[in-house]
């Protein structure tokens, strides 16, 4: 199944790269629309009233549809295909995928990607100073205390909720791979969620990922590598 559709994001907004590899794990074809939501004249505005990305714009049967921010792309991916793309089957696995889930849009937003992606991606942007070194410390550390669980998941599961991929994993890819980007995880020190991350990069939907830049910020010298 395939639909005209426009997903309005940024690139290194971690709920956008989830939309963008959800959509092609699930083989919707799309258009991209690249946006700043951080200025006045952002289109994304006129369609979420939150401002914030992704959005994604559907035309199925002459009506279109407006999908605002993460959690309703991902249903709509969900409800065209009747829950089989992105969670799995068993009913425990499905419960666990919802609780990572939930995990990444509470805790790990507020723990880590508040604190470490203001400072090396927010502030750069918005022209707020340098990072600053005790705000650093303290998402690196509480960055350090989530990998450690992940990487507890990823090395007795073949996928970080069960015997298969689900939408937990894209998120977690989402998220992780902004930080991968900016040098900001030691993969030496998790193997098994290593493991779990070079599976990921090495799917089709993974790709234009890998292609992203930030402006005046080069890559971690293994962020494109898939033999990392």
């Amino acid at each position: 199944m395939s639909a005209p559709a426009v997903l309005y994001h940024f690139a290194f907004h971690p709920g956008s790269r989830t939309a963008r590899l959800a959509l092609g794990e699930a083989r919707v074809e799309f258009g991209e629309e690249l946006v700043k939501p951080w200025e006045d004249d952002c289109p994304v505005i006129d369609l979420n009233p939150s401002g914030m990305p992704p959005v994604l714009t559907v035309t199925e049967k002459g009506k279109t549809l407006t999908l605002c921010e993460i959690d309703a792309i991902l249903g709509w991916i969900e409800d065209r295909s009747k829950g089989d793309v992105l969670m799995p089957a068993d009913i425990a696995e499905r419960a666990e995928a919802r609780r990572l889930t939930s995990w990444f849009n509470r805790r790990f937003i507020d723990e880590v990607d508040a604190v470490l992606l203001h400072e090396r991606m927010e502030k750069p942007l918005l022209r707020l100073g340098p990072p600053e070194a005790r705000m650093l410390r303290e998402g690196r550390d509480a960055l350090r205390t989530h990998l450690a669980m992940f990487e507890a998941l990823a090395a007795g599961r073949e996928w970080l909720a069960g015997r298969r991929l689900s939408q937990a994993d894209l998120i977690a890819a989402g998220h992780l791979s902004v930080l991968d980007y900016f040098g900001e995880i030691t993969w030496a020190s998790y193997p098994a969620l290593k493991t779990w991350y070079s599976k990921l990069k090495s799917r089709p939907c993974f790709r234009p990922l890998l292609t992203d830049r930030f402006p005046g910020v080069h890559p971690a010298t293994w962020y494109a590598d898939l033999d990392f």
